[in-house]
């Protein structure tokens, strides 16, 4: 499994860091064989890697959240609904995550031209890059993606058979048999990265 890393740059000087907000895509790239689709479940849990943009030393490796579930806030707390929040060393702000929907996607990439709208992986996609997950931050860089296993992803043969169980991406590979067509189903040389748009 590979992860890239991305930096986005932002102006230090002011510290607006923490309430500029960021958009990053979460891309996946997998040679794919009688794979019709690959989607990411929207309650599944993810894991990944998080860091300080003004500080690559200050990291959180392996984070858990899920997008179906936002972080408990106070009444009076006047930060957006969110998934993930920490306060990185020296902050008085909490730092957040957000996991885009369909919806928020759209307005969010309204003035991105020649952005593609994550989407579930398909067999026109297989060999290349395309983004499955849209990220919404606030002084957090997410900057590396571990599937976890845990029927975290729905792959669909070109057959049209579902497979929910034992889809586990984070070795690289995958692969199965759909007994309706009679044919091998797999995934190989699968890897995820970030990108910030």
């Amino acid at each position: 499994l590979t992860s890239y890393l991305c930096h986005f740059p932002i102006d230090t000087s002011t510290k607006q860091y923490q309430t500029t907000m960021v958009l990053f895509l979460l891309y996946m790239k997998a040679d794919l064989e009688n794979v019709e689709s690959v989607a990411l479940q929207l309650d599944a849990n993810l894991c990944l890697n998080v860091r300080n943009p003004l500080s690559d030393y200050e990291t959180r490796e392996k984070v858990v959240l899920n997008p179906s579930e936002f972080v408990e806030q106070d009444e009076s707390s006047r930060e957006n609904p969110h998934h993930f929040s920490l306060k990185w060393d020296g902050s008085k702000k909490a730092s957040t995550m957000t996991i885009l929907d369909a919806k928020a996607i759209k307005t969010a990439l309204k003035k991105k031209k020649g952005v593609s709208s994550p989407k579930n992986y398909g067999a026109d996609d297989s060999g290349n890059w395309s983004p499955i997950l849209a990220a919404e931050c606030r002084g957090i860089e997410p900057f590396a993606f571990f599937p976890m296993g845990n029927n975290d992803f729905v792959v669909t043969s070109t057959g049209g058979k579902e497979f929910t169980e034992d889809v586990e991406l984070g070795e690289g590979d995958w692969a199965d048999y759909d007994d309706e067509t009679d044919e091998p189903v797999s995934m190989s040389e699968i890897e995820f990265k970030w990108e910030a748009v």
